[in-house]
């Protein structure tokens, strides 16, 4: 096997892709605790916890994502995750606050829908207790 010097990181969401390029780093957290990844790492494959995503640029930048639960799947020079939710901030301190009212947005909007869903099921509910109160 020849060592690498970096490895290409796909981050998505249930819609979309929300990063897709090189990296020389990647710092999560699982369900084990915090850990590092880097290029030549051995393949692997770990459940994430809601936490910060640190990615590390081949040109030293930093991009700093808040993820919610998802999963890590490390094979050779590439790592993919895939996250529930997710938001990317250029730094930690602002990271918070954009996390907070991304995931409070999307938060807002599932009540909605489930609230929605709800009423339906509710409604099909009396709709068949209709129709047995009918029958012979």
């Amino acid at each position: 096997m020849t060592a690498v010097s970096e490895m290409q990181v796909l981050l998505r969401l249930p819609t979309g892709c929300l990063y897709d390029g090189p990296a020389a780093r990647l710092t999560a957290s699982g369900t084990e605790g915090s850990f590092g990844i880097l290029p030549n790492h051995i393949d692997m494959v770990t459940a994430l916890v809601p936490s910060v995503l640190l990615i590390g640029l081949p040109d030293g930048a930093e991009r700093f994502f808040g993820i919610d639960e998802g999963i890590l799947v490390k094979k050779g020079p590439r790592v993919e995750v895939a996250v529930r939710r997710g938001a990317e901030s250029r730094d930690l301190a602002a990271l918070r606050a954009t996390v907070q009212q991304h995931f409070g947005a999307l938060d807002d909007d599932e009540r909605v829908a489930r609230t929605a869903l709800s009423r339906l099921e509710a409604d099909m509910v009396r709709r068949f207790a209709h129709l047995r109160e009918k029958r012979p």
